[in-house]
C-alpha cells in the first residue's frame, strides 16, 4: 500500500489537525508504529499592491511566543478548495480583494510527519477593504517594498519557511 492510510489509526482528532499512529514496515521485516499529522491543507498568499510592493504580515504566534514577518495564509476548512481558501484569508487577513488570484506553486509541508500540503498564491489587481482578524489572531498588514521583502528573506528577518519559500520562488519568476 503506497501510503498506509488504511494502517492508521486516529489517537486524537482537533480543530485544524488530526493525529495518528501509522503502521509501518521497516527494512527488517517488522513494523513499528508512527505518528502522522493529517492535514487538511493550507494556502499562502502574494498580495502584490503593485509590481514592486507586497502586503506581508507581523504576525504574533503564540507556539514560538514573538511577532513573526509571513505571507498571509490559512488552512483550508472542511470541504473548501484551496482557490476559496486563498480568497477568504486573502481578506480576513489584509482586507485586500484580488482582482486576479494564479496558483503558481504547491509543496508538502513536512511529509516526515505530516500529510500537509501548501498552494501558494499571486494575489494580483488589489482593491483595498479593512481586514476580518479571528479573535485569536494578532497580526498588522504591513505594504514592503518587493526588494525590501527579498532582503528580509536573506538578513534572517522572515524566518517562516512558508514565507521565505513564498518570496524566494516568486522572486525568481519576476520580471525584471
Amino acid at each position: 500500500m503506497a501510503d498506509g492510510s488504511t494502517r492508521r489509526r486516529i489517537i486524537y482528532q482537533g480543530r485544524k489537525i488530526d493525529l495518528a499512529l501509522q503502521s509501518v514496515d521497516l527494512s527488517d521485516g517488522s513494523t513499528a508504529d508512527r505518528e502522522v499529522v493529517i492535514h487538511r491543507g493550507a494556502v499562502a498568499l502574494l498580495p502584490m499592491v503593485d509590481r514592486d510592493h507586497v502586503c506581508l504580515l507581523k504576525n504574533y504566534r503564540y507556539t514560538v511566543g514573538r511577532t513573526l514577518w509571513e505571507v498571509p495564509a490559512g488552512t483550508i476548512d472542511a470541504g473548501e478548495s484551496p482557490d476559496v481558501t486563498a480568497s477568504r484569508e486573502l481578506t480576513e487577513e489584509t482586507g485586500y480583494l484580488a482582482g486576479c488570484m494564479t496558483r503558481i506553486a504547491e509543496w508538502l509541508v513536512s511529509p516526515g510527519v505530516m500529510t500537509e500540503r501548501m498552494f501558494l498564491y499571486l494575489c494580483e489587481n488589489l482593491v483595498s477593504g479593512p481586514p476580518a482578524h479571528q479573535p485569536d489572531e494578532r497580526m498588522e498588514p504591513v505594504v514592503v517594498a518587493w526588494d525590501e521583502a527579498v532582503r528580509m528573506v536573506d538578513d534572517g528577518r522572515i524566518e517562516d519557511a512558508k514565507s521565505i519559500l513564498a518570496i524566494l520562488l516568486y522572486d525568481r519568476r519576476r520580471v525584471p
